[in-house]
């Protein structure tokens, strides 16, 4: 009963951060503070949710492949956002070079 209570508690946590993380997607102007929101708050909001399933299933093989789960998902995030953040910059000086500003 109480690990179902944390489970619960865990995983809206997680929710709260993933809501967070699109509410900062629409707000912020620019990419690299859109980015920052997305993988900070995601990232979280997701390890919140599986520790959340791991408790609720009570499993520690489970427990340990949601972690596995979410150790890829922080790798697979850092490298896109870098990706993003990278093309971003190469747009805007591709601009600055022909007289575009924001």
């Amino acid at each position: 009963m109480l690990s179902d209570v944390l489970a619960a508690v865990l995983m809206s946590c997680g929710l709260i951060f993933f809501t967070a993380g699109t509410i900062g997607l629409i707000r912020f102007p620019d990419v690299r503070s859109q980015l920052h929101a997305l993988t900070k708050a995601d990232n979280l909001g997701l390890g919140l949710l599986l520790l959340g399933a791991a408790v609720y299933v009570g499993s520690l093989a489970t427990g340990v492949g949601l972690l596995l789960v979410w150790l890829l998902a922080l790798g697979a995030s850092s490298i896109s956002a870098q990706a993003l953040a990278g093309a971003e910059a190469e747009t805007l000086e591709g601009d600055a070079e022909h007289g575009r500003t924001l």
